[in-house]
């Protein structure tokens, strides 16, 4: 079976965005991938919620090295999940962040995501974090946005649907 991916959706911020959100995704594909190549405003922690989900239905765990030193952390019940935990995105450095969303828009089970994220630069490093949204509806909004700041312009968000064939 070969998978094809088709890009749903970019946007790059022409001026600074307190979120970026992609809305109305269909449930034709099997999995979704994110793609983000983005700068703060200050430093920040990039978070995301689904369906407009304030609740304390997520949860995530996390593994991070810079090459001298490694760390890992959990959230449980949470108002959103984070993208990255201690690899802060910067004004001069992009975090580079890939998202993959399984089996996103099946409603008999809780949706699972895969992030990575890695940046260069004195802040370096690279982690792993897998998610848990506690909701059997289908994902058909996706809000990316960081905490105590604003996305910086010239970020880029690329949505992509994955269909098997």
């Amino acid at each position: 079976m070969t998978a094809t991916y088709e890009k749903i959706a970019t946007t790059t911020l022409g001026s600074s965005a307190s979120d970026v959100t992609f809305s109305t995704i269909t449930g034709s594909y099997t999995d979704l991938v994110l793609i983000c190549q983005v700068k703060g405003s200050t430093t920040i922690t990039p978070y995301l919620q689904f369906n407009s989900d304030t609740g304390s239905n997520y949860s995530w765990t996390n593994v991070a090295g810079d090459g001298s030193t490694a760390s890992s952390s959990r959230g449980s019940n949470q108002a959103q999940s984070r993208l990255a935990n201690q690899v802060y995105v910067d004004t001069t450095l992009n975090m580079n962040i890939i998202v993959n969303f399984n089996n996103y828009s099946n409603t008999t089970t809780y949706k699972t995501f895969l992030s990575r994220a890695n940046k260069t630069g004195t802040d370096g490093g690279a982690e792993a974090l897998v998610s848990l949204w506690r909701s059997t509806a289908a994902i058909s909004t996706i809000k990316v946005y960081p905490s105590g700041g604003t996305w910086s312009t010239g970020s880029t968000f690329t949505l992509y649907g994955i269909k098997s064939e």
